[in-house]
Parts: C-alpha cells; structure tokens; sequence
C-alpha cells in the first residue's frame, strides 16, 4: 500500500539549510548602499537611497517564504520594516512619492511571479516583475494624477537638488577652514579649481542619468531583487528557488541580444529619431547586463578574487580627486572589454571551450 501522494512542490517546501558565505554578500550590499551616497553616483543613479528598493524586496521574498512554509515572524517584521520606510512620517516630496510608487510595484510584482512562478529562474522572475512594473507604471502615468511630463519636470529637479546640496557642503567646508584651503591649494593648485569642476562634472552626470533614467532603473531594480533574494536565502531556510549563481556563472538567453540590436538600430537610423530615447536605453539596460555578462567571463579566467580587487581599487580611485580622471578612464577599458566579451560570449561560449578542449 502506498503513502499518500507527495504535494507537487514539496521540494520547494521542504527546509534547506540556509545558504552560507556572507562576506561577498556584504560588499555587494555596502556598494549597493553606499556608492548612491557618493556625490557622482548620487547625480547619476535615479534611487539614492537604496534602502527603498532593497527591503520592500526583502519583505516580498520574506511573504512568499511564509506561504512556502517559512517563519511567520520573519515575514511580519520585514513587512512592517518596509511599511515603515515607505510611510515616512516628514512630509515627503513628490520625487519621493515616485520613487516609493515605483518600490511598491516593484515589490509586489516580485512577489506575485515568485507565488505563481516557483519553478522559474531569479533572473527570469527578475524580468518578469520588472516588466510588469514598467506597464503598471505607465498605466498609472498615462491615467493618474501625474502625468509623464510632469514625471520627468520632477525628476530633473530632484537631480538639480542633490547637485545643490552638494556644491553647498563643498562651499560650506571650504569657508569653515579657510586657512586650511588656503595651504592646501598652495601645496596642490590644481585643487582650487576643484568646486568649479565638481559642480560641472556633476551637472554633466546628470544630464546622462536624465536621458537613461528608466535604463538606470531597471538595473537598479534587478541588482536591489538579486540582492534580496540573495539575502533572504541566508536568513531563511524556506527555500525559495536555486540560489544565486557567482558572477563567474553568469548568463541568461542568447536572445536577449535583440534588445541590444534594436537600440542600436533605433539610435543609428534618421529616421526614427523621435525614437532616440527609447533606443538609448535599450542600449544602456542591455549593454550593462552583457557588461555584466563579461565581467563573469573575466572572472571565470582570472585568479579567483582578482577581478573584485581590481574593481573595488578602481571605484575607490574614483574619489580621490587628482587621480579620478585615470581611474575613470581605466573603469571604462574594463567596461568596454567586459562588453565585448559579453557579447562575444553569446557565440564564442568562452567558458565551456576549456571542457570541450579537456
């Protein structure tokens, strides 16, 4: 006589011991947390408190947990932590009201494809919560109260708040210790015309961030749910999917090219300029997760931790003043290398040719 039947996701039910490895997690999170922080980054990224992406991600991972057999406990305390960030007591301005709108979406939309879609990959969920917050978001903007228009007057204020808030600190510091400038710039004269070429580089940052905002979203969203999910699997043993792959690892669908060559192909033809935005970030979105996809192949070739080192020195090099223009330049070799061969990757399959050779 035989047992009752097994329910069709006891495996996914059933506890898993919980992921281990913390210490890269936390360098991701840190940079995550704080490179938003940083005055070039702050001008650039749409959310600079990343805070407001990563726990309503957080608690939407921690719900299905509990659906999935996880501890109610933990679930109610992320819930109520993401409540209490997006239900801010200070009155909030309207940037903020966006940008806790669009984390909502995003967090719920996760949700929900984790609940009906427990089989899938987390970049394939990934996607598909993403997708569904860009329509729910443009359904909202097309029939509510804010209009897209106003939507993008918003944000290119907030932009111009921040570079504000941060050429007042700058004056600030420098006529609280004006001696101190004053020698400083003697012994480095390149350093007095620091104010002036921060405000501009900023400015400059800016414009960029504008015109690739929701690119820029996009992948900010995917890195807040990559981290979430990664997060969530260490602190719960209410498996929600496979783990999180390395960098080394990573990959995704050959096809995803298209949206590359769609955006390069919008960009580069006259006559579908009035479509130059929509193909400048398809070619951001798309560029950076090859980009992505290269730094993997680096990573899968060169000594295990060599990459993160020399990235880590390279965005440290970022602040410093005198230097940050090589460094800079340095950052970008890297990118456009790990673009290349992220692309080359969708045909030459660089990793596996070692074992087809062995």
């Amino acid at each position: 006589m035989t047992g009752p039947a097994a329910p069709p996701n006891a495996a996914l039910l059933a506890p898993a011991p919980t992921e281990r490895g913390w210490v890269k997690l936390l360098l991701a999170l840190t940079a995550f947390f704080l490179l938003p922080e940083t005055p070039q980054f702050g001008a650039l990224l749409p959310v600079d408190q990343s805070m407001l992406l990563f726990v309503p991600a957080l608690a939407a991972c921690a719900l299905v947990g509990w659906w999935a057999g996880g501890r109610a406990f933990t679930a109610i305390a992320w819930v109520a932590l993401a409540v209490a960030m997006t239900a801010q007591a200070t009155p909030p301005s309207a940037f903020s009201n966006l940008v806790r709108g669009w984390c909502l979406l995003l967090a719920g939309s996760f949700g929900l494809v984790c609940l009906l879609g427990a089989r899938r990959p987390l970049l394939s969920r990934a996607f598909l919560a993403l997708g569904m917050t860009l329509v729910f978001a443009t359904v909202m903007g097309a029939i509510g109260p804010v209009t897209l228009g106003q939507a993008s007057k918003t944000i290119a204020d907030e932009f111009s708040r921040r570079n504000a808030e941060v050429a007042t600190a700058t004056n600030a510091f420098i006529q609280a210790h004006p001696n101190d400038w004053k020698d400083l710039t003697a012994k480095v004269p390149a350093l007095a015309q620091m104010p002036a070429e921060l405000d501009k580089e900023l400015s400059t940052l800016s414009g960029w961030g504008l015109a690739v905002f929701p690119a820029l979203l996009a992948l900010q969203s995917l890195a807040a749910l990559a981290l979430a999910w990664a997060t969530y699997h260490r602190l719960s043993r209410a498996r929600l999917g496979a783990p999180l792959r390395p960098l080394r690892e990573f990959r995704f669908n050959d096809q995803l090219v298209w949206g590359l060559i769609v955006g390069l192909t919008i960009v580069m033809l006259p006559t579908l300029t009035s479509m130059r935005g929509l193909g400048r970030n398809l070619i951001v979105f798309f560029g950076a997760l090859y980009a992505v996809r290269g730094f993997g192949v680096l990573s899968w070739f060169m000594a295990p931790g060599s990459l993160g080192v020399t990235l880590s020195v390279g965005f440290i090099m970022l602040a410093a003043p005198v230097i940050q223009v090589f460094a800079a330049f340095v950052l970008m070799f890297f990118g456009a290398a790990a673009l290349t061969l992220g692309l080359g990757d969708t045909w030459a399959d660089w990793r596996n040719r070692p074992r087809q050779q062995s």
